[in-house]
């Protein structure tokens, strides 16, 4: 067999032993550790580091060039996608620890966010298509398909699928965990647990989130962290909601939907949800139609929020009140998979996800010694 290193291929003659009741046995490949895979660690590490920020196109060709390794763009593909999966089974083993804890944030306040952002997938339909399109193609040239035994995978429902994000971070930014998964909320919820105690989020002297108005975001949150000193509605997203009833009273382009704004949330910054929402009472009673029922649905939203709207205690305790941190780690963690013309099976794309989470979190040396030791 062969074996590729960073130092070049390897070939290897071993004997291989086979009986009815267990199949082949090729005790040499356990004792070298190449049971599992044809590539070396090195080599698998090379490839996903390079595919991060890449297309496995442009990995092959820098490849060749700069480390004289000859690998298809088809196998730079399954290697790193692969490893993709090893990296998820090996966070939810909890194997693979934090690269930080709440006893490393030097104030003991450790944040969190969750987010969720759509990443292309492939369709059912379009899947079906491909497949059609090949058939028809193979019995015209009287191939035969070239197509891996087992099953084909299935497409996704529809041409997007959303992906969540889950982040832990210190208060000055220096230090950061995120995860991501393509499951549904109650993945989300698992992963809370799972990472929170991985961080040790129990430990920090306080710990409080900051997200989006979503309410299965703060249900999550609710439910899986119940430690959490606070949860903090985004103020760019408290924002965004008063700015929408402005525009729906007023007129987009109005003066006086920027005075009134800015007298809502001047109140919100300043002296909290309950002053404004008192008053926004009497605006509410002025309009009809329309107009009342905007701002009845901004009564509506705040009222709903007003333990996680109370900024002007948030600011005297010294607490973040935006979500950037976590919201610029939506854009990193999918920019691979947002490429102009590029769509993936879900488990193709969680993969890159998670990889480049490895990376961001400061897990990547662990990670791979983890891979070298096995």
């Amino acid at each position: 067999m062969t074996h590729l290193t960073v130092n070049g291929p390897v070939t290897i003659d071993r004997k291989v032993y086979w009986s009815k009741a267990t199949g082949s046995v090729r005790p040499s490949d356990r004792f070298l550790g190449i049971a599992q895979h044809s590539v070396s660690p090195g080599v698998r590490e090379m490839c996903c580091l390079e595919s991060l920020d890449s297309s496995f196109t442009r990995v092959a060709r820098s490849l060749k060039q700069t480390a004289q390794l000859t690998l298809s763009e088809d196998r730079i593909r399954r290697v790193v996608e692969a490893e993709g999966q090893t990296v998820i089974r090996a966070q939810s083993s909890s194997v693979l620890a934090a690269s930080f804890t709440a006893e490393d944030c030097s104030d003991g306040v450790m944040v969190t966010g969750a987010d969720g952002v759509f990443v292309p997938v492939v369709p059912e339909t379009q899947k079906a298509r491909r497949r059609a399109t090949e058939a028809k193609k193979r019995k015209k040239e009287g191939r035969r398909s070239t197509r891996r035994p087992g099953r084909p995978k299935h497409g996704a429902d529809g041409d997007y699928k959303e992906a969540k994000i889950l982040a832990f971070y210190n208060q000055n930014k220096s230090k950061t965990h995120v995860v991501a998964t393509l499951g549904d909320c109650n993945e989300l919820g698992r992963m809370m647990r799972r990472e929170g105690r991985k961080v040790k989020l129990g430990k920090a002297k306080f710990s409080y989130s900051v997200a989006d108005g979503a309410t299965w975001i703060d249900r999550q949150y609710q439910v899986n962290l119940p430690m959490l000193g606070a949860r903090i509605l985004d103020w760019y997203h408290f924002k965004e909601h008063v700015v929408e009833a402005s525009h729906a009273v007023y007129g987009e382009d109005s003066p006086k939907a920027s005075i009134w704004r800015e007298k809502m949330l001047g109140a919100a910054w300043e002296h909290g949800s309950l002053v404004m929402l008192h008053r926004l009472w009497p605006y509410v009673r002025r309009h009809t139609c329309e107009r009342r029922e905007a701002l009845a649905s901004l009564r509506s939203y705040v009222e709903s929020r007003t333990s996680n709207t109370d900024y002007p205690h948030f600011r005297e305790q010294g607490y973040d009140c935006g979500s950037g941190p976590t919201e610029s780690q939506c854009g990193t963690l999918t920019a691979r998979v947002k490429g102009a013309g590029m769509r993936w099976d879900a488990d193709n794309a969680a993969s890159m996800m998670v990889l480049s989470a490895l990376d961001h979190s400061q897990q990547w040396n662990a990670y791979w010694k983890l891979q070298r030791a096995a």
